[in-house]
């Protein structure tokens, strides 16, 4: 299946503003566009910072641009999965990221309303089958796969830490309805699960019961490698999750650029 990329529902035609400007310049800009901000560029097109409406609140109608902008900037390039784009938004609280090319120069701009529109987080059932077909092709066996709900309770975790900045990306999701399922293995009573651990665990904290999710039923005549690890790791459910309070997920540092 071919991926969304960012570049198939960015705006190309991006309203700025350069730092000599002002924050009058900035009020009249939001009357005639209705945005809430806007990536501030040099000359050459560099995205050298952002300004959002709540950065003119109280400030003298004069004052340059250059002097209230943020520099510390999430962004996107045009080649990125969509989905993986949304989660940095949804993960950092922003409602847009300005998208950039590999000298930094700004070619477009994606929205968490360009998000909704195209609606990436409607689940790709590919790796779900590709589970299955891996399974099956290395026990021997046969795999039945359900659409179904899950009790958070009941999920046994297959692996042991999860970023708390994704996490709060993942109960922004819950909260308004964007999760995909979860992936989970079902062998006997044991429910493990293999795909969505900082969904589980967003629900939990959001005191959410139960999630929809992938089943993939498995024969108990097997024993599975996740079977082991669950064992190795003494993991018996969500709760014994490790939350990483002090690192940012790979994918919003590769997005983050410091223009100090």
């Amino acid at each position: 299946m071919t991926k969304i990329r960012v570049a198939d529902y960015m705006t190309k035609n991006v309203y700025t503003l350069k730092p000599e400007d002002t924050i009058e310049d900035a009020i009249n800009l939001i009357e005639k566009t209705g945005h809430d901000g806007f990536p501030v560029v040099d000359d050459e097109r560099k995205v050298i910072g952002y300004v959002s409406s709540i950065d003119l609140l109280k400030k003298d109608p004069k004052t340059k641009i250059g002097e209230i902008m943020s520099k510390k900037l999430y962004v996107a390039r045009d080649f990125m999965d969509l989905r993986d784009a949304a989660r940095v938004m949804f993960r950092t609280g922003h409602s847009k990221l300005p998208v950039v090319d590999e000298k930094d120069r700004l070619v477009g701009i994606i929205s968490n309303a360009d998000v909704i529109r195209s609606q990436i987080e409607r689940v790709d059932p590919d790796k779900v089958y590709k589970l299955k077909r891996t399974i099956e092709k290395v026990h021997g066996v046969r795999v039945y796969v359900e659409r179904g709900k899950v009790l958070v309770d009941k999920l046994i975790p297959t692996q042991t830490k999860i970023y708390a900045d994704e996490l709060r990306g993942r109960m922004y999701e819950l909260k308004r309805g964007l999760a995909e399922p979860v992936v989970v293995i079902v062998k006997n009573d044991n429910f493990y699960l293999v795909d969505g651990h900082h969904r589980v665990v967003a629900a939990k904290s959001l005191g959410i019961k139960e999630l929809d999710a992938y089943l993939l039923k498995v024969p108990t005549t097997i024993e599975l490698g996740i079977e082991k690890l669950v064992r190795k790791k003494k993991l018996k459910s969500v709760e014994d999750i490790e939350i990483i309070e002090n690192a940012p997920h790979p994918l919003v540092e590769i997005t983050f650029r410091n223009t100090k």
